[in-house]
Order: structure tokens, then C-alpha cells, then sequence
């Protein structure tokens, strides 16, 4: 990866402005009042919510806000205001969940109390809005998460990662190309793998290798100046086989450490690459 475009945020750029750039990955609409006015059309409670919450126009103001406390890493700011905001509030409300649960220095009960949270208000957006791809998403994530903190076998037991890929196969159904759902469903193969074995995981989850390659692939395609893709793909791969994958692995975090960030999420991401290659 030779040359890359600086997306990261300059004095007076807009967030519609970026908008693009900050979610090439999971192809957010922005969220404006005729998106929400459009969601409206589809699902009549919805559409009673949001009569109920002063009108399309305000529940788009408040989602650009709190999608703005989002990139400027204000994440438990965003948690906040996306659980007032309804089923759209969801996505960008558990986004920065998972994020803050990954880069949190408190660690422990907190995380898992809030990731839990976090599933709570994904499974109400489902039901609110099923056909909205991050709704899906954005639940799944939260379920990796909360599996990652009680451990992947404890959450295979318990039916969570049977859950994770039902939501990413729903995410990519809605939206194929859909960056972060083809990694995840990347690292969904991998850790089953890691895990289980390569036999076992295929016979009892239909988890393999290549569909883990094929997922990392399509997601480096649709993204890829990303860092997080790159930095998620190389984690696969030390997952599915470190010995063989550790040059790739290696490269691919050395290719994320190289991006420019274009928020504070990713300014983290590319921390997380640099420790990689340390």
C-alpha cells in the first residue's frame, strides 16, 4: 500500500462533509431527516416513535450529534446519547460501546455490564427496524464483544456465537458490502477454529478457513484504505494459523500503522497496528 489520501479531520470540515470516508466500512446513510423519514415510511412504529420524539428533523439533529461525540472519541458521551435516540440511536450507541469496551482500562464487570446493555438495545432495534443493516450489525458486534469477555467457548456454549454470525449474515443480506460485517464474519471462522480445531469447528458450526480468507479478502476489497480491516484481517490470521500467516499478519499491520486517521476510532485502531509490529 503505497500512497494514502489524509481523511483525518481539518479545522471547519463538516460531518456530513467526512461522512464517506468515516463509514466506507459498514455504509452508514447519513443520518438525515429524510433517511429517517424514509425508515418512517417502512415500519409504523417506527414511524410512532419518531412522531413522538419531535419529528424526523429532530431525531436526525440529535443522531448527527451523537454520531459527532462518536469520531471525536467522546464514546461513553455517545452511548449516552444514541440510548435516547431509538432504534437508529442503537447503531451509533453500540458502536462506541463495543470501541470503549475494547480500549477500556477498567476492564472486568463494567465491560460485560455495559456490552450486555448494549445487546439489550440492539435486540429492540431488530425488532423495530429489521431491515436495517446495522441494526444487525451492531448487535452482532456487541455479541462478539460480550463473548470475547466471557471467553469464546463459554459463548459457544451459550448459543452466542450461533447468534453473532445469524446477525452478520443478515447484515451482509441487507448490505453485501458491508466491510466490517465480512471481517467479523472473518474472525467468527477463525476463532471457532482457534478454538475448537479445524474438524470439529467445521462439523459442529460449519466454520473453515477459507471462508474465513474469502470474508478478510472482500473486506480489504470493499476497504482498502482501512485500518481497522487491516488490523482485524491480521488478527484472523494469527487466529486460523500464526506460524504460517505471522509475515502476512505482520505486513497487514504495518499497512494499517501507515494510514492517516480520520477519527478517533481509528486513531486507536492504528495504535493497536503499531503495538502489532512492535
Amino acid at each position: 500500500m503505497s500512497t494514502r489520501t489524509t481523511a483525518s479531520k481539518q479545522k471547519g470540515d463538516s460531518l456530513h462533509g467526512r461522512w464517506k470516508r468515516l463509514h466506507v466500512t459498514d455504509r452508514e446513510p447519513w443520518p438525515d431527516e429524510r433517511f429517517i423519514t424514509g425508515l418512517a415510511k417502512q415500519h409504523r412504529s417506527f414511524s410512532t416513535w419518531v412522531d413522538s420524539s419531535g419529528g424526523a428533523a429532530t431525531v436526525a439533529r440529535g443522531l448527527q450529534s451523537a454520531w459527532e461525540k462518536f469520531h471525536g472519541g467522546e464514546f461513553q458521551a455517545a452511548i449516552k446519547a444514541g440510548s435516547e435516540l431509538g432504534a437508529p440511536g442503537a447503531t451509533v450507541a453500540n458502536k462506541a460501546a463495543a470501541v470503549h469496551s475494547l480500549y477500556s482500562k477498567r476492564g472486568g464487570q463494567h465491560e460485560l455490564e455495559l456490552l450486555d446493555a448494549a445487546v439489550k438495545r440492539g435486540e429492540q432495534a431488530i425488532i423495530a427496524l429489521p431491515d436495517y443493516a446495522n441494526a444487525h450489525y451492531t448487535l452482532a458486534l456487541a455479541l462478539g464483544r460480550y463473548s470475547q469477555g466471557i471467553s469464546i467457548l463459554k459463548a459457544l456454549t451459550a448459543g452466542i456465537a450461533t447468534r453473532v454470525r445469524t446477525h452478520l449474515d443478515r447484515t451482509l443480506e441487507l448490505e453485501p458490502q458491508h466491510a466490517e460485517a465480512h471481517v467479523a464474519l472473518g474472525l467468527y471462522h477463525a476463532e471457532i477454529i482457534n478454538k475448537l480445531g479445524a474438524l470439529a469447528a467445521s462439523l459442529t458450526y460449519g466454520a473453515s478457513s477459507d471462508a474465513a480468507l474469502d470474508h478478510f479478502r472482500r473486506a480489504l476489497k470493499v476497504a482498502p484504505e482501512s485500518a481497522i480491516i487491516h488490523v482485524e484481517y491480521a488478527n484472523g490470521l494469527l487466529l486460523l494459523d500464526a506460524d504460517r500467516y505471522y509475515d502476512k499478519a505482520r505486513a497487514l499491520y504495518a499497512d494499517a500503522a501507515a494510514c492517516e486517521p480520520a477519527d478517533e476510532m481509528e486513531r486507536l485502531d492504528i495504535e493497536r497496528a503499531q503495538r502489532g509490529i512492535a
